[in-house]
Order: C-alpha cells, then structure tokens, then sequence
C-alpha cells in the first residue's frame, strides 16, 4: 500500500512546476500562439533565479548583510526577466515576423536548455566544487519555509501546509487566468483573438498587443515553474540538465485540462504523482523488471488523453481556432 501522507506531497512539489508551465501555455494560448518553448522558458527562468540568487550569496559569503527580502526578490526579478526576453524573442519572430510557430518554440527549447546549461556550467566553475552542481542553501530555506510547523497539524499539516509561499502562488495564479479569461472584459477580447483575428481586429481590439501581452505573460508564469523546481523541490540544488522533460508534460497538461487553469491545480498534481509513482510501488528483486515500465505512466496517459481529446466534439472543449497561425492584417 502506498503511504498516502508521504506520496501527496511529493506528488505535489513534482506538480506545481507542471501548473506553473501548463497555466502559462494556457495563457499563451487562448491568444492564438503555440509556445513549444515552453521547457526552454522554464529553464531560462530557472537559471536566471539561480545566477541572480549565485551573486547575492556570494556577497554575504564577503560581508554583506543578509536580507530575507532580497533572497527572494533577486531570484524573483531575475526569473521573471529572463522569462520576459524569451516571451519578447518568441513574440518578435512568430508575431512581428510570422515565423512558423511550431519552429519557433523548438528552437527556443534547445537555446533555453543550451543557455541553462552554459551559464550553470559557468558558475560551477567558479565555485570551484567537486561536484557538477550549486548549492544555494540559503536562499533555498527561504523559498521553502512552510507558513506553520506542519509537523505539529499532523497529517493535514503533512499534505497541506508543508509547502512554500511559490507553491500556493502557482494554485492563486491559476484561479486568477481562469477569472480573467471568463469574467472579465480582457479575457474576453483575448480569447476572441485567439478564435478569431480578424473578426478580432475588426471590433477595434489589438491583435497584436495581446499577442504580445499574453504570451509574454505566459511565459513569466512558466518561468516560476523552473525557478520553484530548484530553489524549492531540489533544495536549491541547479545540476545541468536535471529538469527532464517535465516542459513537455506541462504542455501535454495543457490539453488533458482543456484549456481551462483551474482544472490544472488538481491534474498537475495528478500528473506528478504519475511522475513519481513508480518509487512507491513494489520494488526488489522481482519486480526490478517492471520498474522501467512504472517510469512510462505518465507518457502512456498523456497519449491516452490526446486520443480521448481528439475524440471530443464539444466546441467548448477545443483549442482556440487560430492557434499556430500566424495573423496577416492586409489579408483582411
């Protein structure tokens, strides 16, 4: 049997890397952009948190003083900025360009992961250590300082509260998109881009800003998927190439929610214990086989619901209508 108090919150901390990426595609997508940057986003947020938070840290180790604050608004900043470039480069050369999207987004992965990887290999050698990693410690107990003592709540402390303050972010940034995108004014004229952009247009709404905006937007928010990955899921802890394909999944999450964040909270979690189930089922000599096959769950029910997606009828439950394609105004 699994040990359900001790599976959930590691299902979670695996989970919300995936709704900060899957709510930031959402985002992205409802304006009729296709980010398959998605994991290199994520991991140029990840390393921008990590250089920015490096420095500091070695300021204290010199003297500084040290700040509660700026441990966590360095990494912050720096995250969301270096997120921001890569939502400006993917919208300069797929909106103002019209380059292929489905392109664009591959290429962005590969450059964000060879940018992760150079700059992370970079600051491991100046640390000078014998291990090819970077250990931010102390901003890392920042980030995962739970609220309470969730020892002391028990096993609802356990699975509740025994998280950091990006883990209930990523849960309220998703109830936010979700308001927006059906209560408000902006999401309506958001998704009207994304449905129609040329009918879009005609109405007076800017094609182009909310392009622009949302994907940009959406890329911040992915972004603090991959910092929350290192400075609290892995202690702080930045290895090259230690994010897997954790991107793709949060795309693929993107379509299992049918396009709506706050159906993300529960399936990112559901996801990420997917993700990491294989750890808690029967292990040992005669199982040693199926373990290989435990670690394929989450690939084998993400085709399963891109087939049970494909099969759905429901306009609702569709993408947007111009997703991928880029907008030619004189076309009109």
């Amino acid at each position: 049997m699994i040990d359900l108090v001790a599976f959930i919150p590691r299902a979670v901390g695996q989970g919300i890397p995936l709704l900060y990426g899957s709510t930031g595609e959402i985002v992205t997508q409802k304006s009729g952009n296709l980010n398959l940057g998605i994991p290199g986003v994520m991991y140029v947020g990840a390393i921008s948190g990590v250089i920015g938070s490096f420095f500091y840290e070695q300021s204290i180790n010199k003297g500084a003083t040290e700040s509660g604050f700026l441990m966590i608004f360095i990494p912050m900043i720096c995250c969301l900025l270096g997120s921001l470039l890569m939502g400006l480069l993917y919208c300069f050369l797929t909106v103002t360009l019209r380059a292929n999207q489905n392109v664009t987004g591959l290429a962005m992965t590969t450059f964000g992961v060879g940018f992760g990887n150079f700059f992370g290999g970079s600051l491991i050698k100046i640390s000078n250590l014998d291990v090819p990693s970077i250990a931010l410690s102390k901003t890392s107990a920042y980030f995962s300082k739970t609220f309470v003592k969730a020892e002391s709540a028990g096993w609802f402390g356990k699975i509740f509260l025994s998280y950091g303050f990006l883990a209930y972010l990523a849960i309220i940034i998703a109830l936010v998109a979700s308001f927006v995108f059906n209560k408000t004014r902006v999401g309506l004229h958001l998704r009207a881009v994304g449905e129609s952009p040329t009918t879009a247009d005609a109405a007076g709404i800017s094609v182009t800003a909310y392009k622009y905006v949302a994907t940009c937007v959406g890329c911040m928010i992915a972004g603090l998927g991959g910092l929350y990955y290192v400075m609290d899921y892995a202690c702080g802890v930045w290895s090259n190439d230690a994010f897997g394909d954790r991107g793709w999944l949060a795309i693929a999450l993107v379509i299992f929610t049918i396009w709506r964040p706050n159906i993300g909270i529960l399936s990112s979690i559901l996801f990420g214990g997917l993700y990491i189930l294989y750890l808690y089922l029967p292990t040992g000599l005669d199982h040693m086989e199926y373990k290989e096959l435990y670690k394929m769950i989450p690939y084998v029910v993400t085709l399963i619901v891109l087939v049970i997606t494909s099969m759905r009828n429901k306009r609702e439950n569709q993408p947007p209508a111009s997703l991928g394609l880029s907008y030619f105004r004189e076309e009109r």
